[in-house]
């Protein structure tokens, strides 16, 4: 179906590639998909020109795989390697925490308060990833570190395709947010490193729901971004 461009101040290949990723990260396109430029050119309504800018984009980002019979391929990643992202993504939060806490005003607190609101509302499993990323977004804008909230964005899209789905059916919503409302309060006290904690028991959920053992666990000290290896938690 074709989907015209619109936005008259963004460059088409940046509608083409944020279109693309939001398909993407939603899963509409799947891992090992093939992006063909003749289709993709026809879809948008432009020649393969910008076509090929937009998934070049994507290939810098690691979404895209160019292949040389196949041509661009959406990425798949394997267990460990969507493993390893989490333990990136739980250094770069614990990082942001710190950065933002010290930042944060009353309406930063009322604008997160705002989204759990709604996530308690929303009934669909298939958008709590997305009410989540909203929250997590929120709570580290203050840091006004915009390359290392990129960086955290981008982790979540990766991620997000391969478990959003199946780890939100798997958990529900009361324990995420319970511990998005134990993430809020610490932020409202000051605590950088109390509101990190709740980090690593996601981490463990993830590695549950992908029946592995987790290798990870969290910073728990300000200025310790590192990941500590231990055993398996009891009960996790």
């Amino acid at each position: 179906m074709k989907q015209k461009l619109k936005d008259a101040a963004t460059s088409a290949p940046d509608q083409i590639s944020e279109k693309l990723r939001k398909d993407i990260y939603s899963g509409k396109i799947a891992a090992g998909a093939q992006l063909r430029q003749d289709n993709l050119a026809e879809r948008y309504g432009v020649s393969r020109i910008p076509v090929r800018e937009a998934l070049r984009q994507l290939g810098a980002e690691g979404l895209v795989t160019f292949h040389p019979n196949r041509g661009a391929v959406v990425t798949s990643l394997s267990l460990n390697e969507v493993l390893e992202m989490l333990d990136i993504r739980i250094a770069l939060e614990c990082r942001a925490l710190h950065l933002a806490v010290p930042n944060m005003v009353d309406a930063d607190f009322e604008s997160a308060a705002k989204i759990l609101k709604a996530y308690d509302r929303e009934p669909r499993p298939t958008a709590w990833g997305e009410m989540n990323w909203r929250f997590h977004s929120a709570i580290y804008a203050p840091a006004n570190r915009p390359k290392l909230l990129a960086m955290i964005e981008t982790n979540y899209g990766h991620v997000g395709r391969f478990i959003r789905v199946q780890v939100s059916l798997a958990a529900g919503k009361e324990r995420p947010q319970k511990e998005h409302y134990q993430i809020l309060e610490a932020c409202k006290e000051g605590n950088a490193t109390k509101a990190a904690r709740p980090s690593g028991r996601s981490y463990f959920l993830y590695a549950e729901v992908l029946d592995c053992r987790p290798p990870a666990q969290p910073c728990k000290r300000r200025g310790e971004l590192g990941i500590r290896r231990r055993a398996r938690v009891p009960g996790s």
